[in-house]
């Protein structure tokens, strides 16, 4: 089916430019990665599964014919293709121009508390620290190519909270609670970023934007599998975008002039669900310096316990 590119890219030229999308495999992410192509940027696209990523890269030539992709290996609830992933494109010495930091998972609908291999609890390590990881790993690259980084955050980081005693929900689990705080722990690395890079005199810049309520995506698959709330379920079918709507919010985090970042941008519709992609309002509890700096401190010291290593 043949579909039309994300359109916030469409004025911009990425040609010589090279990309990196995390979650690029299928949902909104493989919608990023068409909108970047179609824009000339080169993409590199990390996986969890070849197959998929496979398929992805059939799509996005269907609609870019010549789209120039290569296709890598990461899971971000695993550190070591996380090292593996940086050490490879730190080897290559390769061009790195944007990242989005897109992949993400939602197990709500599932009560189980799931933990990863490396130990933590995986919305935490999924959705943040694995992204933390790759990141500063990569901050070489991105700043000799004056990059943007791109974070995708949630309706979820509006209304959730970063619980400092208890970071990885080990004494009481809910799965929305750990996807929300994992969400703010991203949207805080983000803005702690920006404001390191800045006082380093780095030319790398970070644009944040959520994609509201997108039905037609594979998250939540528990929650999916029981048919969820009907009037809810209803509602989003209704007010929420499309994965090729929903794309364009991270496309304009990813492209907007660099005097408007940090930006945030999300959908302009009713509640936020839908719509065109706009300017929103950031989220005020992510900005807070106290909280940002004990995010990244504690980042570092819960991967230097892990791996032996810490950000820069």
């Amino acid at each position: 089916m043949s579909r039309t590119p994300a359109s916030p890219v469409a004025r911009s030229d990425l040609r010589g430019r090279t990309a990196l999308v995390t979650g690029a495999s299928d949902g909104v992410g493989v919608e990023i990665a068409r909108g970047l192509a179609a824009a000339g940027a080169d993409l590199v696209l990390p996986v969890r599964n070849r197959a998929k990523g496979e398929r992805a890269i059939e799509s996005i030539r269907a609609t870019v014919p010549g789209a120039r992709v290569s296709l890598r290996d990461l899971d971000l609830a695993r550190l070591e293709t996380v090292r593996a992933l940086a050490d490879e494109l730190r080897a290559e010495r390769g061009p790195l121009d944007i990242l989005v930091l897109n992949a993400g998972i939602v197990l709500l609908g599932d009560p189980e508390r799931h933990v990863s291999v490396d130990g933590f609890e995986l919305h935490f390590q999924t959705n943040f620290l694995g992204h933390f990881a790759l990141t500063t790993a990569l901050l070489p690259l991105l700043e000799e190519r004056r990059a943007r980084v791109a974070v995708q955050l949630s309706l979820a980081a509006g209304v959730s909270r970063v619980l400092w005693d208890d970071l990885q929900s080990e004494r009481h689990y809910r799965p929305l609670r750990a996807y929300g705080a994992s969400k703010v722990a991203l949207g805080l690395f983000g803005y702690e970023l920006a404001r390191r890079s800045r006082a380093r005199g780095s030319d790398v810049t970070v644009g944040f934007s959520h994609p509201g309520v997108v039905p037609g995506t594979a998250i939540a698959p528990a929650m999916r599998a029981r048919g969820g709330n009907s009037a809810g379920r209803a509602l989003s079918e209704r007010l929420g975008g499309t994965p090729a709507q929903a794309a364009q919010c991270a496309l304009l985090a990813a492209t907007a002039p660099a005097e408007e970042a940090p930006s945030f941008f999300g959908p302009s519709g009713v509640f936020h669900f839908g719509g065109p992609a706009a300017p929103q309002r950031p989220y005020r509890r992510l900005a807070d310096p106290a909280d940002c700096a004990r995010l990244w401190g504690l980042a570092e010291r819960l991967l230097g316990e892990r791996i032996g290593t810490t950000a820069p």
